[in-house]
């Protein structure tokens, strides 16, 4: 066995609740209510009736899995892949950044809907996505998987697919067979993330969650995998990754790489999220749109390669390229005060005021805010000029949400609540009491019916 996969999978199979402090047990509670409530708050949109459509086509009468809101027991893998494009369409659930950028939460697709699956409780559901966040995150913070062409999400059949493994009962051997079947089979291309951006950004991490989930139910079903999936002749490291070090994982980090991830305080990409900080500020000292002369975003290097460098940014035609543009999130904020699920949309493209702005908004990047990321800050620096001369400036760090700046429980219910208006004001409280005193619930499965929506 190689070393990496050795020290994944040891990780997971050792690894138990008793292991957990209180601080990582609620914040993946926390992490669990925002990402449900980020499907909800997708439950309108049209990936949304693109994958529910799908899951329709695939129902089993054995066990399965249930899409968020749903009341059907559909396959498995099918609901898994349903359940991970709801939760990232609004670009607003949670993040890391490290070598390669992540979601963490992506994951919650297969730990919540195979916890249900199986019957499983919710101490059980805590520990397999502390697993997973564990995995995924170490794995960003190795190597660089966008700098060879390859996108974040092929770490998540990694994540996901020993996560799963975990809630199957596996043995040490067949954790060993989900690495090696999931990583040969899901690497994911980057092109899903440049230029003009399609419907798959939501969907891409929820196709290697599906992966990742197959991998474990075909290694407990008996199949085995490639050996020697990271270092071998022609492995991971040889064809996606390049050489990195992985090393044993600690069965009690101080923090789990979970407490080290960050909540979304607006639905943008992260990168962004200091910048609409300082332009809300901002907004409230213009009052004349027209005596903007320009407007600089100095930024980190990360944030410019990402979303700040390509001219679809400054010309956006669609949901998925807006949220992924520097320039038009900051104009956005800057002229109405806040950047809401509304200005992703056709309307606002075609606004003339405010693409107007946009074009007068340049992106350079910043040594400083560069060498300071990820771990001393996201900084971006806003610097507005007037045609008389005279300017506006500001600079932020971390972003409302992030660790160092974090939201409370009340906020975070508030942004679950603001989400999830396709449920009763009784059924948000009723998921929200048993979602934060998840520990105690017994059948994770009780949960989704909770979740149904009439729709």
């Amino acid at each position: 066995m190689d070393p990496i996969t050795q020290s994944i999978v040891t990780f997971a199979h050792e690894l138990d609740y008793g292991h957990l402090s209180p601080s990582v047990i609620h914040e993946t509670k926390r992490r669990l209510i925002d990402s449900i409530g980020c499907a909800y708050g997708a439950y309108h949109s049209d990936v949304s009736k693109v994958v529910r459509s799908a899951a329709k086509l695939s129902p089993t009468s054995g066990k399965g899995g249930v899409v968020i809101g749903q009341t059907e027991t559909v396959d498995l893998s099918t609901a898994v892949f349903a359940n991970g494009a709801l939760i990232r369409y609004l670009d607003y659930n949670d993040t890391y950044l490290s070598k390669e950028p992540a979601h963490p939460s992506d994951n919650i697709a297969a730990t919540l809907t195979v916890a249900a699956s199986e019957q499983k409780s919710g101490k059980d559901l805590i520990l397999a996505t502390i697993i997973a966040y564990e995995i995924q995150c170490r794995l960003c913070d190795a190597a660089s998987l966008r700098a060879m062409g390859w996108d974040h999400v092929t770490y998540g059949p990694f994540s996901a697919g020993l996560a799963t493994a975990k809630l199957l009962d596996a043995t040490q051997d067949e954790m060993t067979h989900t690495v090696g079947i999931a990583g040969v089979c899901n690497n994911a291309m980057r092109q899903t993330r440049v230029g003009n951006i399609s419907m798959w950004k939501a969907s891409a991490f929820a196709a290697a969650a599906r992966g990742g989930v197959q991998a474990a139910t075909l290694a407990h079903l008996g199949m085995t995998g490639p050996n020697d999936i990271f270092t071998g002749l022609m492995g991971f490291q040889k064809q996606v990754s390049g050489p990195f070090e992985l090393g044993d994982l600690s069965l009690s980090p101080n923090p789990f790489m979970l407490e080290r991830t960050y909540i979304k305080d607006h639905p943008a990409e992260y990168h962004s999220q200091s910048a609409i900080d300082i332009a809300k500020q901002l907004h409230t000292q213009i009052s004349d749109w027209n005596m903007i002369e320009k407007i600089v975003v100095d930024s980190h290097d990360a944030s410019v390669d990402i979303i700040g460098s390509e001219p679809e940014k400054w010309h956006p035609k669609d949901k998925e390229t807006a949220d992924h543009s520097l320039p038009y999130i900051t104009a956005v904020a800057l002229m109405f005060g806040d950047v809401k699920l509304e200005h992703f949309t056709p309307t606002y493209f075609k606004h003339p005021e405010l693409m107007g702005l946009v074009q007068k908004i340049a992106v350079e990047r910043d040594s400083q805010f560069s060498e300071a990321y990820p771990e001393n800050g996201f900084g971006n620096r806003i610097t507005i000029t007037f045609k008389d001369g005279s300017t506006l400036s500001d600079e932020a760090l971390f972003p409302k949400g992030h660790p160092q700046n974090a939201h409370t429980d009340d906020e975070l219910a508030q942004k679950f609540r603001h989400q999830s208006t396709v449920l009763s004001l009784e059924q948000q409280d009723r998921l929200l009491e048993s979602l934060f005193d998840l520990e105690n619930v017994e059948d994770v499965s009780t949960l989704f019916k909770l979740m149904v929506c009439d729709l």
